[in-house]
């Protein structure tokens, strides 16, 4: 009996094995993962107030089709001659196929100081667990990093009473997407009591055992109880790099259907430097928990003898203060945002062209305009974008016109008519 390894729990490994057996794959079937709990969702460990972790799958899916799960333990060597890898010094496992959805590790900081107690990171539960401690304790709270998870988090102290200081080597958060977005948040969580420190980098963190303070690089000294790390990640390409699977800058080199430069091994989500056509410059990483359940169903639908490709729009959200930040697509530096003429902190829905084709949206507290706009993203035809800011405009009726081949009147407001 054939027997495909799958070492990473994660939302790519999960839905990857589900998808083997949906499409009839008969072999055995195992997940391997160091974290000892069933497999569960990451996004809301930002959130995680109560603790309480929130499965991927009901536990009892993996027993109902027969997929084997070996948490608690860590693939510590792989011998690839014999296929067989090494859990520990009396455990290993004959495989015959590995798929390698290990996704990424947070990046640490290297200054002096940062191995302090109270110096976190946010990528797993026992991680979640220790934050949930600190916020308990009180503040103050630094965190450094200002994209989504430092957001997320420095929205959820202060929901929690936190004194919170952002510190941010940008000069604004989200600093890879267009400034406007990033200057609504910025508004959004100052006006919420977030202090942010813009364009300054940590110098060194102090304490006796545990952090008291953060210096900055011009010598600004900032009170902390706890300091949570987020200034991005690292993929964890450890185990392909020792069998002599091809790695990049981003992560595992795979092709369309996640297949590695090694036949009998293959990677999905985070870790996985695929391609895509949503990534114009070549292939990369898509880090979102969307992207990394339906790229890991398409790499197990190709491990299954169906081979499968992943293209469809990247989708990423975010939740802050109540509020949900939504985008479908990937936009490019070039690509130019538009935003409709009604855009708050609170509020607002945008739009990046690239030859005046819709690319991407996004939207913050917009769900409906948002689902409606992605179609947009699915039309090879060019948009007005008079059309696009008019904050009157109903996007539905829009999109029909442009499906009909027709241009919407620029005097139009609440419905579209075909001229």
């Amino acid at each position: 009996m054939q027997h495909s390894a799958i070492v990473g729990a994660s939302a790519a490994g999960v839905s990857a094995a589900i998808a083997m057996r949906s499409l009839g794959h008969d072999g055995r079937v195992t997940i391997i993962d160091r974290d000892p709990h069933p497999p569960y969702e990451r996004p809301p460990l930002s959130k995680l107030a109560d603790r309480t972790l929130r499965p991927i799958v009901p536990p009892s899916r993996f027993t109902e089709l027969d997929i084997e799960l070996r948490l608690g333990s860590e693939v510590r060597g792989i011998d690839p001659v014999s296929r067989t890898l090494h859990l520990g010094a009396d455990d290993s496992l004959k495989i015959d196929t590995l798929l390698l959805s290990t996704g990424v590790a947070a990046r640490r900081l290297t200054v002096p100081g940062s191995d302090l107690a109270h110096v976190l990171v946010l990528r797993d539960a026992s991680d979640a667990a220790l934050l949930a401690d600190r916020f308990s304790a009180g503040g103050p709270l630094v965190i450094i990093g200002a994209g989504f998870i430092g957001l997320e988090i420095a929205a959820l102290a202060r929901e929690h009473g936190l004194d919170v200081t952002v510190v941010e080597v940008g000069l604004r958060p989200l600093q890879t997407l267009d400034e406007r977005i990033g200057s609504h948040l910025l508004d959004l969580h100052q006006s919420r009591g977030v202090r942010f420190v813009l364009g300054r980098t940590v110098e060194r963190l102090e304490g006796a055992d545990t952090v008291e303070r953060v210096v900055l690089d011009d010598g600004t000294l900032l009170p902390a109880a706890t300091v949570v790390v987020g200034i991005g990640v690292e993929p964890r390409t450890e185990l392909a790099r020792a069998i002599g699977v091809g790695t990049d800058g981003q992560g595992i080199v795979v092709d369309a259907h996640g297949r590695t430069d090694v036949s009998w091994v293959y990677a999905a989500g985070d870790v996985a430097s695929q391609p895509h056509p949503h990534l114009v410059t070549g292939p990369g990483r898509i880090e979102h928990w969307d992207v990394a359940m339906k790229h890991g169903a398409a790499v197990g639908a190709t491990m299954a003898g169906h081979p499968t490709a992943f293209t469809e729009t990247p989708y990423v959200w975010s939740d802050q203060f109540g509020r949900t930040f939504q985008m479908f697509g990937r936009p490019h530096a070039t690509d130019e945002l538009v935003m409709r003429h009604d855009a708050t902190s609170k509020s607002y829905l945008g739009f990046w062209l690239r030859h005046e084709v819709v690319v991407a949206v996004c939207g913050f507290d917009r769900p409906r305009d948002v689902g409606a706009a992605r179609r947009l993203i699915q039309l090879p035809v060019g948009t007005h974008r008079d059309a696009l800011v008019d904050d009157g405009l109903e996007l539905r009726n829009l999109i029909r016109t442009i499906t009909r081949g027709s241009s919407p009147r620029p005097d139009s407001k609440r419905d579209v008519t075909t001229t």
